[in-house]
């Protein structure tokens, strides 16, 4: 273990290192359809490809991690980490001068797979931490994201009225000068007696996915989170294209309500969970985040203003009651050394559900969208996503059901 200088120093970069992944997720997401319409001004071409590029990041996050962590295993935390970071500063610069989709595509290929790296981050930071500082250390790594995601589509928006590239470039520095930081700071936090020989088995994502989806106690849980996480992605994969389309909002104005986005899930998520969670219980909290996010789903597919986009959010932020919730009771039937292995295959769960999503609501857009009268039915991914949580309304009720 460091000494507790060096840890907090390290803890602190990887901080760092999760706030510039996030902030440039956040700060790419108003700007990518001004990107596509470098190569075709027809909105079913934006709206597609828009939903393939984010699930191909997820797709090569999905694929990418479990390799990468099995590398830093075997060579060390620090120059897969490093890697990483070079890795996006390059790619990022490789996407601002794409001269054709085809190297766009590659850039996300490859932003997929150095965005694997924050799997090496949290090992590093476990490395790093003890039982006095764990918790704290970890929860650095959520504040990360979330400050991230809360600043990026605000700088994202802003910088591309100027300049749709300028997003891209300041990903680029801010990645480059975290490795140069990382290159004559940072040290190794995985000792050579704690290195073991590469398992081909531990690079395969899809190892533990099939031992959680057989019959089990928790299965329907399970299925929840799926269904859950899959309606969640519907903000990620439309919001940008729903606004521009129904409510002539700029990029600016996309990247100001995503901030407000994750501002209130950052309120929900960093309070409201350890108010109402102990006060009305996890089952009870379940249902009321997950009817608060089916009604805000409907909500958001009926709005024809944009102020209304923005009064709707508060509300919807109550709907992070729900996840939370359902991992508290899922944690709960599990054993105690099985419990590494529940969270990450819901984090697979999770990356399945990146991959999905993004295709499914921009499909749902794009056929959507076209159609102008009597009203407008842009709103349908929203819906979509509203009846996806139906169905997982069921589940939990099944599930409880079964308990009794």
């Amino acid at each position: 273990m460091m000494k507790n200088k060096n840890s907090v120093a390290s803890a602190r970069f990887i901080f760092v290192t999760i706030f510039i992944e996030a902030l440039g997720i956040g700060l790419l997401i108003p700007v990518f359809p001004d990107i596509i319409r470098r190569f075709s001004t027809d909105p079913s071409y934006i709206n597609q490809h828009f939903g393939y590029f984010i699930s191909v990041y997820a797709l090569m996050q999905f694929l990418a991690s479990p390799v990468l962590g099995t590398l830093s295993d075997r060579f060390g935390r620090r120059p897969i980490l490093l890697s990483s970071l070079i890795g996006a500063a390059i790619d990022y610069l490789l996407m601002a001068f794409a001269p054709t989709m085809g190297w766009l595509y590659l850039g996300r290929i490859i932003s997929g797979m150095t965005g694997a790296g924050m799997t090496v981050a949290s090992s590093y930071m476990a490395d790093v931490s003890d039982d006095s500082n764990r918790s704290a250390n970890f929860g650095l790594i959520g504040a990360g994201f979330g400050l991230g995601f809360i600043a990026g589509p605000l700088i994202g928006g802003l910088l591309a009225n100027y300049n749709p590239q300028m997003p891209f470039f300041i990903a680029a520095g801010f990645n480059a000068l975290n490795f140069l930081f990382g290159y004559f700071i940072l040290p190794e936090s995985l000792a050579l007696e704690n290195r073991r020989k590469i398992d081909l088995k531990n690079m395969s994502p899809f190892l533990s996915l099939q031992k959680i989806l057989r019959p089990s106690p928790i299965l329907l849980m399970v299925l929840v989170y799926f269904f859950l996480f899959l309606s969640g992605h519907v903000h990620p994969s439309v919001w940008t294209l729903y606004t521009q389309h129904k409510f002539s909002w700029s990029t600016f104005d996309v990247g100001l309500s995503l901030s407000l986005v994750g501002i209130c899930m950052a309120f929900s998520q960093g309070y409201l969970t350890r108010i109402l969670i102990p006060k009305f219980g996890e089952k009870w909290s379940l249902y009321f985040g997950a009817n608060i996010q089916m009604i805000s789903f409907f909500l958001f597919g009926l709005a024809n203003k944009g102020w209304m986009m923005f009064a709707i959010l508060p509300f919807s932020a109550m709907s992070g009651l729900a996840m939370p919730s359902l991992q508290a009771l899922m944690t709960k039937k599990v054993a105690a050394n099985e419990q590494g292995e529940l969270q990450g295959t819901l984090i697979g769960l999770g990356s399945i559900t990146a991959i999905i999503g993004p295709l499914l609501y921009t499909n749902l857009f794009d056929t959507f969208a076209k159609i102008q009268e009597p009203m407008d039915f842009s709103g349908a991914p929203y819906f979509g996503a509203a009846l996806i949580t139906v169905l997982s309304l069921y589940l939990i009720s099944r599930h409880f059901k079964n308990q009794n």
